[in-house]
């Protein structure tokens, strides 16, 4: 078990936009105590596809049992799962409705045990940070990589992949199954933070930045600062801005409690 609780939160702003398309959320498992999903997923022109990846998201983690101690690909499973059927689920309702409805993905499982596994498809990002310094962040170099190697696409072409119907790689893309790149880190602790957020936000921020706010303050007080400084350097032009943050902190010491080193579940 870990020494340290969770303090998570989400937020959205319209920006300029006439609706909110994104969808964010922070679920627990109906069968998995002490696991923690956190959900965010950008609607291409239109919120049903996000609305979608939700639903799906609550279905597949309320079914999932991990038993004593699951392996990190069993939780990197469900992640693609929520993708897949999620997929799936968004091209069959085109059929019967003949309406496209198109979504990024990013999800993010933290574990009693210290573990994160998360999972990622299209223009959303999550960031790891430690003490403010970037470790890992989601981006567009393995799907690039992916559309040369495996589409044998010379490299510029599939740098413009954003341009390409074809190419573009979202949930609900019926030309094309998404392409899902994953990443995990063990041995959590107090001071790493997770930001999963929609281009509206972190297309006007460096990741120095994103870490500094998100290390120095609450949750919420560092949403509400990065959506504020998002409008501001929009300049009235910014999308639709949501994101989810995950912070890892110290327990409260409780007077007579030992002190640090005696494991905690997190909250």
């Amino acid at each position: 078990m870990s020494s340290y609780k969770i303090e998570a939160g989400t937020a959205q702003h319209l920006g300029n936009r006439p609706q909110q398309n994104d969808r964010v959320a922070l679920m627990s498992g109906a069968r998995a105590p002490g696991y923690v999903l956190a959900v965010l997923s950008d609607g291409v022109a239109a919120s049903a596809g996000a609305e979608q990846v939700l639903h799906t998201a609550k279905q597949v983690f309320d079914d999932f049992k991990p038993g004593d101690r699951p392996t990190l690909g069993r939780l990197e499973q469900v992640l693609r799962d929520i993708v897949q059927e999620t997929h799936l689920v968004i091209n069959m309702n085109t059929m019967t409705t003949t309406q496209q409805a198109h979504a990024s993905f990013v999800g993010l499982i933290l574990s009693p045990h210290g573990e994160a596994v998360w999972a990622h498809v299209g223009d959303s990002r999550l960031y790891h940070f430690h003490a403010g310094e970037c470790k890992a962040r989601t981006g567009d170099a393995a799907y690039v990589e992916h559309l040369v190697s495996s589409d044998r696409l010379p490299p510029e072409a599939a740098r413009n992949h954003r341009k390409s119907k074809l190419l573009i790689n979202v949930l609900g893309n019926s030309r094309k199954d998404p392409f899902v790149t994953v990443g995990h880190q063990s041995g959590l602790a107090a001071g790493d933070v997770f930001l999963l957020c929609s281009d509206g936000l972190w297309h006007f921020f460096t990741d120095a930045e994103l870490g500094a706010a998100t290390s120095r303050a609450t949750p919420r007080q560092a949403a509400e600062m990065l959506i504020n400084k998002a409008a501001e350097r929009s300049q009235g032009k910014g999308g639709n801005c949501s994101m989810a943050v995950l912070k890892l902190v110290k327990p409260a010491q409780h007077a007579g409690e030992p002190d640090a080193g005696m494991a905690r579940r997190p909250a």
